[in-house]
């Protein structure tokens, strides 16, 4: 038997299989779908004649055509109909219904065969203690309407798998001619260089027999594709390496370029005329182009770091973390003029053995999340505590808060709770990733806690010496 007869009766008979699994799953969900919505409708139904027969003692509403509904007085195991009643000649099954919803406490719901009159679902409530209200609706327009769903069913399968057998055939007849075709321009490719290629080919041919035009196509395209990943496979690497430069370089130096804005926004409209207050702001813009440098350095070792798979260095020095969270709140003030900014620090210098450039990177990337994330004039504060042999930096802001689905994941790479938030206002998502790695690296970390109206990021870095 050739190959394309063997395909299209291989994917007639799994057609076939996925129909019947289709047909029994779609026919079981509507009968489900159907016998919930009469017992929904019995429900609707007997609240409206609950309150009948609590008022006149019977129902005097009458339900739908060919709908039953009666009261039954309960004593012990005696069962008795009130009068009048529109029930059918064969009451057992209301009786029974009745007798066991007098010893039961939830309403009670069952399919039963009535006789003369057929299959009925019942439902049964108390309307007081000793007095059950029994309903019962016909099962036979559902189960009319599940026999015309599985005809239809068959009839539109049936004519599905002959058409999809016989125009597969025909198709994969024509398909698998140019194969020899396909394996010589295979060994062409495979002779020249790929790198250059954007595109990569994730497929093998398996081991197994396909007949004569497989098995050359199989070798000869098993041949082109290792060479064709090996060559791309260079070229990967370097385009993975080259993203996550990108969106590195575009989250860090967002916050020391509006820190030089803001300085320079102050020195031309607020110290042009002050010598003193000139300096001081000029020194300051000196100090944020040094950290932009300082930040470009990281950035390309951070790019030569994902590829070798090596820790980040540190140049730890004796620093005093209050003075870094200072200078953190000012270039925020200057960056930020639209939040308001309260900083609490203890009585005296807080002394770490840390990175002082890295630990401002981790406060500026907090600082300018809390800002990114909340709507101007939202009120932002900073406080630094010691706890024992534990510095703690808390950044708070009064904004809407952080989605608990949302809140395990935020320090993920390239994660953004704001998925519609663009890269100039929400960032490439790694701030709060790059915040965690270099406090880990320090031997701390980053916690959060959100609600609405507020979140805390909390860092934590380890004070041996103490304060």
């Amino acid at each position: 038997m050739r190959l394309g007869t063997r395909l299209a009766l291989g994917l007639g008979v799994l057609s076939l299989a996925v129909f019947a699994v289709v047909g029994t799953a779609l026919t079981a969900y509507m009968r489900d779908y159907l016998e919930r919505q009469l017992g929904d409708q019995l429900k609707l139904i007997q609240t409206v004649q609950a309150k009948d027969a609590a008022a006149h003692g019977t129902v005097k509403r009458k339900p739908y055509y060919g709908w039953y509904t009666a009261v039954y007085d309960v004593s012990d195991d005696a069962v008795t109909l009130r009068r009048p009643a529109d029930v059918p000649d064969d009451t057992r099954a209301l009786a029974d219904l009745a007798r066991a919803m007098a010893h039961s406490d939830t309403e009670l719901m069952r399919t039963a065969r009535i006789d003369g009159e057929g299959v009925y679902r019942l439902r049964g409530c108390e309307v007081r203690p000793g007095v059950v209200l029994v309903s019962a609706a016909p099962v036979e327009d559902v189960e009319e309407t599940v026999d015309q769903l599985i005809t239809v069913q068959v009839v539109v399968f049936a004519l599905a798998l002959a058409a999809l057998v016989l125009f597969g055939r025909r198709m994969l007849r024509r398909g698998l001619e140019p194969l020899s075709d396909m394996a010589r321009t295979a060994h062409g490719i495979a002779s020249h260089d790929l790198s250059e290629s954007a595109a990569r080919l994730p497929l093998r041919a398996d081991g197994r027999d396909g007949g004569p035009e497989v098995a050359e196509l199989r070798t000869a395209f098993n041949t082109m594709l290792e060479h064709i990943d090996d060559s791309l496979a260079v070229r990967a690497e370097a385009e993975l390496r080259l993203r996550r430069f990108v969106a590195d370089a575009s989250h860090e130096l967002r916050t020391p370029l509006m820190s030089v804005r803001g300085y320079a926004d102050l020195f031309q409209y607020a110290a042009a005329n002050e010598p003193a207050e000139r300096d001081r702001h000029l020194a300051r813009l000196r100090a944020e182009a040094a950290r932009m440098g300082v930040l470009l350095d990281d950035l390309l070792l951070l790019a030569r770091l994902d590829a070798a798979e090596v820790e980040a260095p540190l140049r730890t020095t004796d620093t005093d973390l209050v003075e870094l969270v200072q200078q953190a709140a000012d270039a925020f003030r200057a960056s930020h003029p639209g939040h308001p900014l309260a900083v609490t620090t203890g009585a005296g210098p807080l002394r770490l053995r840390v990175d002082p450039q890295r630990i401002r990177q981790v406060l500026d990337n907090l600082l300018t999340n809390a800002a990114v994330h909340t709507p101007a004039g939202t009120p932002v504060s900073v406080e630094v505590t010691a706890d024992g042999d534990t510095a703690l930096v808390r950044v708070a802001d009064a904004g809407p808060g952080i989605p608990a689905e949302d809140r395990e994941r935020v320090f993920d790479r390239f994660y953004r709770v704001d998925k519609a938030r663009s890269r100039d206002r929400g960032g490439s998502g790694l701030g709060l990733s790059v915040a965690r790695s270099l406090a880990r690296a320090h031997g701390g970390g980053i916690d959060v806690s959100s609600a609405p109206g507020s979140t805390v990021f909390t860092l934590r870095l380890p004070s041996p010496g103490g304060s």
